[in-house]
């Protein structure tokens, strides 16, 4: 599957170091071989990865330790972007921005992000980096789908603003957006959400969805998945999305949405379909608009 994916022209391969125990990495560096200088590879840390009790977090030491392992395992001599994979609440941003900046000192990474922040958080760390001198986090690993928008209301002005680069993880829900899930058998065997229901969903509304993905897939002549990818695609703060094919049947199906171009009409009809409501104080910001000076501009 890594071969495939690197004829295809995929450049960018994600991983973390508390993946199935580590055991992601090590598979991955084997796949790579001498290969791995020709692509982007981006690893995590912040999970626990181990029985120790300091064996997860964001603290100082936690970061220096884990991206060793990971370097090991990944029999790689540096990680071209290290991610913080979640929040440390026990941790202060402070230590963890020093420990981002020592690794890119120390030549064990060539750029640092993030995954998973909410957005004050997000802009306190670029604060504090750019407070200290300290490398910039340049990317922003998040979860956003058709089933999952969150990202509109606030986040997304957040990555304009900072110049931050967008990754998506689960563009498919999870599985739920190919179409597998259907209210007579809401959790097939052997499927991701049958042993993980994550990350969650509104199930009706995901079947409706689903529905109107089937339309287009007929109308297009392309898969739902496909689809679905494409939607994520479109969108301008989006730099690339991270697929998570089990077999190379999947794997091909999603690489093909790399070259689907939806219609502006059906992005729009998606959006329209799946839109929604702003929480507070998103849903009050229009109101800052004074209509006499906006006739005028």
């Amino acid at each position: 599957m890594v071969a495939m994916s690197l004829d295809a022209g995929v450049n960018f391969i994600d991983t973390a170091d508390m993946y199935t125990g580590g055991e992601s990495e090590i598979m991955l560096g084997k796949a790579l071989k001498d290969k791995g200088h020709d692509v982007v590879i981006a690893t995590k840390c912040g999970f626990r990865s181990g029985d120790a009790i300091t064996a997860c977090g964001l603290s100082y030491r936690n970061i220096l330790s884990a991206v060793e392992a990971s370097l090991k395992r990944l029999n790689t001599d540096y990680i071209d972007l290290y991610l913080l994979h979640i929040r440390d609440p026990l941790t202060p941003l402070e230590e963890t921005a020093l420990a981002l900046d020592d690794i890119l000192k120390k030549g064990w990474v060539r750029y640092v992000g993030f995954c998973n922040y909410p957005t004050w958080k997000a802009q306190r760390l670029l604060d504090i980096q750019k407070k200290n001198g300290f490398a910039k986090s340049v990317t922003a690993q998040m979860y956003y789908s058709l089933l999952g928008r969150d990202l509109d209301h606030e986040f997304a002005s957040f990555l304009e603003a900072n110049g931050v680069g967008l990754m998506v993880w689960s563009p498919l829900a999870r599985g739920f957006l190919t179409g597998k899930y259907t209210r007579e058998n809401p959790a097939p065997e052997g499927s991701r959400r049958s042993k993980f229901d994550f990350p969650p969903v509104d199930r009706e509304k995901g079947h409706e969805v689903v529905a109107k993905l089937k339309d287009l897939s007929e109308k297009m002549g392309a898969t739902i998945p496909q689809i679905a990818i494409s939607w994520v695609l479109s969108k301008p703060f989006v730099s690339s999305v991270i697929i998570g094919a089990n077999n190379i049947g999947q794997l091909e199906d999603n690489l093909g949405a790399a070259d689907l171009n939806l219609e502006q009409e059906d992005i729009r009809m998606l959006d329209d379909f799946t839109e929604t409501p702003p929480p507070y104080p998103a849903w009050m910001q229009a109101m800052g608009w004074d209509e006499k000076i906006k006739n005028a501009l």
